[in-house]
């Protein structure tokens, strides 16, 4: 039967790349002592491929001397930074923008240059090459990644592959690797531009130093659309990136260095769906803009859409580029950046204006702070205009520049004035960010004024909510959908998490008089116009506003949020937003909240656990101005609320916050505030931020805002989008008891009540009988995992409903037996700890960490140390009630020593390894009793206690036992040779193949070829049985692996 390996994994992606142009080559013909030697190192130290990046660099800059070129070698190959991250960045800009170089003219003065690393506008005149099982050493590591892919002989991406049938190598096994890499050999990183993990069917790709959660899929090829079913995910994402056009544009436009001050930076890469929008938006913009695109400036992606329903194409000329709708949390400030970046490059649009407009200051801020930590891209720092004085002036230039604006700055000194006309240039794009009818007031002349000042700018807009029918407005300044990246889409690739709903109204116990009617034509009041325009305190605004903020009601809702939230915390980690209606509620629902918990309160803006965040003045009332804060002290709060670690947990919003603001760690949103539309859409989505192993955010409704939401999915579905805005919690709560109902199952007939009742000694041995309950049900083990997992997700995602609170001890009883029996695995797997990052214990008194239990504590046992074999505990474990789970401790305890001696000495493993499988197997197929299996168990444990002796009882250290085992295999061999004469060999062996061994000496056949006459001189040498040599030599270097990297740096 032909075995299914990781080497079929590799061999298929090599042969993927290699139809995309790629060379291949295996890495250790490579070696700087083969005939086709591509490195000069013995000790494989170097990751550069030094003599094709130097034709490399000769090649594309034919113009520079020698002296010139040596020195862009050297400031490629040996970056000057601190950190890894930086030494990426500082490579990473060299590759784009040239390696600034100097060198001396026939006249002594000094010549400065860029020297082009990489011809981005002809991948051709590239040398494209994978490198299967590139060795590399660093320290005292050595390690040899699965693919390396060369682009002018600059490592430039890894690939790190699993088998797909080895059901513990996953992907994320790869993700783990690569991080170790990256410790360890960090050499091969510095030039890095891409990571991809697989296991040949999934596939995620990430950026240098990117958490497993910013690994993601990448589903198209082309862009036109999704890669057909029947392809793997490793195919879509080698032929997706990797084809030299697109991995060119992907390492020019679309990696970018976030900034975020004081030595923190982030390395972000583009998503499937910003890739393929952005060169879309270009194209269009070429059109809309009626510029031509030069031969070197030529787009040649195809459109990349993820749309439904009928698109129109725009005019040439007609200055509408169109609509990217991105569902928020998505990356869409990202996207934005991207889109920029990319317009200013184009050679067509001859160094263009862009000017971002937006609709609020704090949006303008926030988009504002995206842009600045992405400079890198635009080539130029952003500027925001002050005042319509200063967007006059910075937008009377001749080229160039990237200006942040709010809308307000274009409206004209009086109503029904016409703008003046600020620049007539055809390269202006004007990018505005949520474009919708209600965000630009349109109607109100808008468009007219836009106009009329940028005669012919072109205009894109950026959404993370669809445009309504009707509103055809928006599309006559904008166009139509260039792009869409829906709900469903973006939950499925994780670029976003579920937000589930709950309607907290009936839990607050009003009277009918008290219960707020939101009447249709309610007219929202912004936080500006509440403080500037005190008659809007006349309208219907107002009097809602005091039924909702009743001192009653506001005291109702403290409680519950209080108790909600604290719930929610004992489960998920994480913060929350409470959106009230106006700042006088905000206010006294912090006094309300605090007067609950006094010690979450603090004046000083660096601690407490609460916080308003809303804007004022001097002539508010004096009980407001404690929480009244300029811009930078507002940021300052900001900071400490995206950080995952402050204490500061709770803020309370009116407007600020609501669009734009990204709190990755934010898992639970109150709302007591009526919004509608694609107000609600943009604050409900601060909760589906991804972050760790966060299963969904949840939004709180206390006004009964059901039908607003199911009005939002309405316009939502209208346009085209799939998914759906907000889960119902009680889906939540439903698929919660269906697994808890699984879990029931596997207890049925056990008797767990003492659990909520019992002392915690009563406790550890109720976890100990139900371990051995489950392990007595066939592969009860593994069914009990996998459903304790499922029903903690579930349940995380329902809490705090009272259904929860119901089974919560339940459901805690069966994560400490799940745990108990986890801990048999080895220490270096803890089996569930990705899955529970985010999901901790349910705090009862039964459960004290995330630890829970621990099995020799539960069995009743003390913890073993190294003496684990010793003959009092082995007699414990003899003696223990619950027999099955003495022997998953025993065939723990095992395994765990069998690897231990596995990696010193291979044939005396191998031989217990054997012995306890065997075991094992006729344990679990029932051909043996329990006590039966216990009592061999018990023996081999004896034995291999022993065995530690046998070196010091024949005389011999552990390196020489290794090889003496591994000669007295072979039975005729002892009995011609007798121990004397097997032990000399041993002796000799190692003295040998020490001498002899060099780094990475396993891969290197002259020098295992070598290795091997020696080993096979001294077999003959002392008459060892000639048809068994060839057996004895393989062990003995097999033996020799395990001992060489010590050997090699020693």
């Amino acid at each position: 039967m032909t075995a299914f390996t990781e080497s079929t994994v590799e061999a298929a992606a090599l042969a993927w790349l290699e139809a995309l142009g790629y060379a291949v080559l295996h890495g250790p013909d490579i070696a700087h002592d083969k005939p086709g030697a591509e490195r000069s190192d013995p000790g494989f130290r170097d990751v550069v491929l030094d003599r094709r990046l130097r034709q490399a660099l000769v090649r594309l800059n034919p113009e520079l001397p020698p002296a010139a070129l040596e020195d862009a070698y050297r400031r490629l190959t040996r970056p000057e930074a601190a950190s890894l991250i930086e030494r990426n960045r500082a490579v990473h800009r060299m590759l784009v923008d040239g390696v600034t170089v100097e060198y001396p003219r026939a006249d002594g003065s000094i010549a400065g240059a860029q020297a082009r690393v990489i011809e981005f506008d002809d991948p051709d005149a590239n040398d494209w090459l994978a490198v299967n099982q590139f060795t590399v050493a660093e320290g005292r590591h050595i390690r040899r990644p699965d693919i390396v892919l060369f682009v002018n002989g600059l490592p430039l991406a890894v690939i790190e592959l699993k088998n797909p049938t080895d059901e513990q190598a996953t992907i994320w096994s790869a993700y783990h690797q690569l991080q170790t890499y990256q410790e360890q050999i960090p050499a091969l990183f510095a030039t890095n531009e891409a990571l991809v993990i697989s296991d040949g069917i999934q596939a995620r790709i990430g950026a240098l130093g990117a958490g497993k959660e910013w690994f993601k899929p990448w589903r198209t090829i082309s862009g036109e659309g999704d890669a057909p079913a029947g392809l793997s995910e490793l195919q879509v994402v080698l032929q997706g990136v990797f084809d030299k056009r697109r991995f060119l544009d992907l390492v020019r436009y679309f990696i970018v260095f976030e900034d975020h001050g004081g030595g923190k930076l982030v390395k972000k890469m583009a998503g499937y769906h910003q890739f393929h929008a952005v060169n879309v938006a270009v194209e269009e913009t070429l059109r809309a803009a009626a510029v031509a695109a030069g031969e070197s400036g030529q787009i040649a992606e195809a459109r990349g859409r993820y749309e439904v329903g009928p698109r129109s194409g725009g005019e040439t000329g007609d200055r509408r580029i169109g609509v990217v709708w991105h569902t928020q949390g998505s990356g869409k400030s990202l996207t934005m950046a991207f889109y920029a970046g990319r317009v200013i490059r184009h050679p067509a649009m001859a160094n263009p204006t862009i000017v971002v407009l937006t609709d609020r200051n704090d949006l303008d801020d926030q988009l504002f702070g995206t842009f600045v930590r992405c400079r890198d891209l635009l080539r130029q720092p952003p500027v925001q205009a002050v005042d319509r004085a200063d967007l006059r002036a910075k937008l009377a230039v001749a080229s160039g520049g990237v200006i942040f604006t709010t809308i307000q700055k274009f409206f004209p000194d009086q109503k029904g004035d016409r703008h003046p006309v600020l620049s007539e240039r055809r390269n202006i794009v004007v990018i505005a960010d949520e474009a919708h009818r209600s965000q630009y007031d349109f109607i109100d002349g808008f468009a007219r004024h836009m106009r009329d000042a940028l005669p012919n700018a072109a205009f894109i807009g950026f959404t993370g909510t669809p445009i309504e029918q009707a509103d055809a407005n928006t599309r006559a300044v904008f166009g139509d959908y260039i792009s869409i990246y829906d709900i469903q889409r973006a939950v499925e690739d994780g670029a976003t998490v579920p937000i589930y709903y709950e309607s907290r109204l009936a839990k607050l116990a009003l009277k009918e008089s008290e219960r707020p009617k939101i009447d249709p034509a309610f007219e929202e009041v912004t936080e500006g116009e509440e403080i500037e325009r005190k008659e809007r305190l006349k309208t219907k605004w107002a009097q809602l506003e005091a039924l909702v903020g009743a001192e009653n009601r506001i005291k109702l809702i403290a409680r519950d949020v209080v108790e909600h939230f604290e719930q929610r915390l004992k489960v998920m980690d994480g913060k929350a937003m409470v959106v009230v209606m106006s700042r006088r509620i905000a206010v006294e629902l912090y006094n309300a909240i605090v007067d609950l918990r006094p010690d979450w309160h603090h004046d000083d803006d660096d601690q407490g656990v609460i916080k308003v965040v809303m804007t004022g003045s001097a002539a508010d009332p004096v009980e407001w101005q404690p929480h009244i804060r300029n811009k930078a002290r507002r940021e300052r709060l900001a900071e400490r609320f995206r950080d995952p670690n402050d204490p500061f947990k709770i803020v309370i919003v009116r407007d600020m916050w609501l669009t734009g603001f990204d709190a990755p760690c934010l898992h639970t949103m109150y709302l007591d505030k009526p919004m509608r539309g694609h107000g609600l859409m943009q604050a409900i989505a601060r909760v589906n931020r991804v972050f760790r192993d966060k299963p969904g955010g949840l939004v709180v409704d206390y006004l009964g805002l059901a039908d607003e939401l199911r009005q939002a999915l309405a316009t939502y579905t209208q346009a085209g989008g799939t998914g759906r805005t907000a889960i119902d919690q009680e889906e939540a709560v439903a698929l919660m008891r269906e697994k808890y109902e699984v879990c029931r199952g596997l207890f049925y007939g056990f008797d767990w009540s003492g659990w909520t009742t019992g002392s915690s000694q009563e406790k550890l041995t109720l976890v100990a009988a139900a371990a051995e309950h489950i392990l007595s049900q066939e592969d009860g083990k593994n069914r009990l995992q996998q459903a304790v997992t499922a029903l903690s997700r579930a349940f995380a995602l329902a809490v705090p409903h009272e259904e929860t609170m119901r089974i919560r001890d339940d459901v805690g009883f069966f994560q400490a037996v799940r745990a108990a029996l986890a801990k048999r695995e080895n220490s270096e797997r803890r089996s569930d700890e990705e899955l529970d990052h985010a999901i901790r214990q349910i705090i009862s008194d039964a459960i004290v960490s995330d630890e829970i239990v621990d099995i020799f504590a539960a069995a009743g046992l003390k913890r073993p140390d190294i003496s684990i074999l010793s003959d009092e505990f082995l007699a414990e474990v003899r003696n223990l009630p619950h027999q099955n789970l003495a022997v998953e401790l025993l065939q723990r305890l095992l395994q765990d020593e069998i690897k231990v001696r596995s990696r010193r000495n291979v044939v005396e493993a191998r031989s217990f390894a054997e012995l306890l499988d065997q075991a094992i197997r006729r344990y679990q197929n029932r051909a043996i009793e329990t006590a039966q299996v216990i009592e061999e168990l018990i023996q081999l444990a004896k034995d291999m206690r022993a065995a530690q002796r046998r070196g010091e009882e024949l005389g011999l250290s552990d390196e020489e036992l290794a090889f003496y085992d591994a000669l007295a295999t072979n039975d005729s061999a002892v009995q011609v040779l007798g121990d004397e004469t097997l032990k000399i060999i041993a002796r000799e062996l190692v003295a040998t193949v020490r001498r002899n061994v060099t780094i990475d000496w396993t891969i290197r056949e002259n020098v295992r070829a070598q290795l091997r006459v020696y080993v096979k001189r001294i077999l003959r040498k002392y008459g060892y049985p000639p048809d068994k040599q060839e057996q004895a030599t393989q062990t003995v270097l097999e033996q020799a692996e395990l001992f060489s990297e010590a050997w090699a740096v020693a």
